[in-house]
């Protein structure tokens, strides 16, 4: 991923459709984040957390009104996206618990540690396990020991006779959105879909102890896993 690649995808306008676009998915997006809330549940009252590629801020809002006191680090390179997500921090009135950064995570500042970090349907679009490997690597090292991470993206074991099918269920859950159908066939066309255990060994080369694997819902997987 570039700076560059970024800009231009997530414009504005894009930043706006994609929001009204997936609001159909509401129900994926809230069991994750149900599972998410179980998972960081024993974390310290004033926990400081690492969002990584928040985007528009649905699990900042989401976790902020679960753990009340709860500190947040908000990472997006996408303007457009943070702008969203530091409007509805506004509205929440949850600002005062957030610190937003436009860019890259090797480009925040500091050496702050946090306690759990978030990296929702972010790695896919590394298409190299190596630089994978390094985004994790890069999360690893902001989290004090035993922090968390909570990550998901498309995942499937294309080699499986099952895949078809499980496909085609995805393919029209993107059409349920308002995803035209040709369209719909091409959108995992630009991440890494990689099997889930592969990615789970990815995860790991990045410092962590074995990711659990804690929600699947059609290509969508979500795992925690704990700081090695």
């Amino acid at each position: 991923m570039s700076d560059t690649d970024t800009s231009a995808i997530f414009d504005q306008s894009h930043a706006a459709a994609r929001e009204k676009q997936f609001a159909k998915l509401a129900p994926i997006r809230e069991a994750l984040h149900l599972l998410m809330r179980m998972v960081f549940a024993e974390l310290p009252a004033k926990a400081r957390v690492l969002c990584v590629g928040v985007g528009t801020g649905a699990e900042l809002v989401y976790l902020a009104n679960a753990f009340p006191k709860m500190v947040f680090t908000l990472v997006d390179p996408s303007a457009p996206m943070l702008d969203i997500c530091r409007q509805r921090a506004k509205e929440r009135k949850i600002e005062d618990r957030c610190t937003f950064h436009e860019g890259y995570l090797d480009t925040l500042a500091g050496n702050e540690t946090f306690d759990a970090a978030t990296a929702l349907m972010v790695s896919q679009f590394f298409a190299d396990p190596a630089d994978r490997s390094r985004f994790f690597a890069a999360i690893a090292a902001r989290l004090r020991p035993k922090g968390i991470l909570v990550s998901s993206d498309l995942a499937a074991d294309q080699s499986l006779p099952t895949f078809q099918g499980l496909n085609e269920v995805w393919i029209r859950t993107l059409t349920h959105t308002g995803v035209p159908a040709r369209q719909a066939k091409t959108m995992g066309s630009d991440v890494a879909l990689a099997a889930p255990d592969q990615v789970a060994k990815i995860i790991a080369s990045g410092g962590f102890d074995q990711p659990v694997l804690f929600l699947q819902t059609a290509l969508i997987h979500a795992w925690y896993a704990v700081k090695a």
